[in-house]
């Protein structure tokens, strides 16, 4: 989906203000088209994210405040020239005794392929007999951005623990950490890793969420493998700080620091 921009990278509704806007702009030199989708999503401990009618788990299911069912949107398929853009509305619907809390969905721009110009097995391999079966195969691609609203006061509280220098497959460097999260808001901000004490960056990760369905989420800062290797030798101080950019952005969350072992 590298020809399709989706703005902004993230959506939350509030009851102040129950209508948002998602644009789409095509950066492709052809038109293409899209269909536009509210999916319900499972994140896990992991930071993964599945589709909630896939999870078996009747217990994990129930831990997700689904947001489609209280929102509409519009329009639902959309044709784009090339370099043109379009915007999605996306509006709330909320019961007077809807609780409070936070609900999310998936926003979902997934492209619509031109069957005409698509190649089926038998025409790749020159057989255009009209009289034959062939397999075609189809690939849709598409790009999800989250869609948030929340409902009445929530509260969030985070830590960070667990954090670690790791080393990778193939020799890469890595902190390892675990975000927890508690309270009626999901967590959403930038990780960066600086010598304690000082503001002398060692790296940093930005737009990691921790949602509403898991109290924890593991996370990998990858290092970059020119970094100054006495940075993170034994012995070595460290802070990671989770900032906000969602809530209140550039309030600290949580921080901590560590002693690499």
């Amino acid at each position: 989906m590298g020809d399709v921009n989706v703005f902004p990278k993230r959506v939350v509704i509030d009851p102040r203000q129950r209508v948002a806007s998602v644009g789409l702009f095509n950066r492709a030199a052809a038109q293409s088209q899209y269909d536009i989708t509210l999916t319900d999503m499972m994140m896990t401990a992991e930071g993964q994210l599945v589709e909630l009618a896939s999870v078996a788990d009747a217990a994990a299911r129930a831990r997700v405040k689904a947001a489609s069912s209280l929102l509409r949107w519009s329009p639902r398929r959309v044709t784009l020239a090339s370099h043109d853009s379009q915007t999605i509305r996306i509006m709330a619907r909320l019961a007077p005794d809807l609780p409070p809390g936070e609900y999310r969905t998936h926003f979902s721009a997934v492209a619509v392929p031109d069957i005409a110009s698509e190649n089926s097995i038998e025409r790749a391999a020159g057989n255009n007999n009209a009289n034959t079966v062939g397999v075609m195969i189809v690939p849709r691609f598409g790009i999800s951005i989250p869609v948030i609203l929340r409902v009445g006061e929530t509260t969030l509280t985070a830590g960070l623990r667990d954090l670690v220098v790791t080393t990778e497959p193939g020799g890469r460097h890595a902190i390892r950490l675990t975000i927890t999260r508690e309270g009626t808001r999901s967590a959403f901000g930038d990780l960066s890793v600086t010598v304690t004490g000082t503001k002398s960056k060692v790296t940093e990760i930005k737009g990691i969420g921790v949602y509403t369905e898991v109290n924890q989420r593991t996370v990998n800062i990858p290092l970059d493998p020119a970094l100054d290797p006495r940075l993170i030798a034994r012995g070595a101080r460290l802070t990671v700080t989770y900032t906000d950019d969602d809530f209140a952005p550039g309030k600290v969350i949580a921080t901590q620091n560590f002693v690499v072992p």
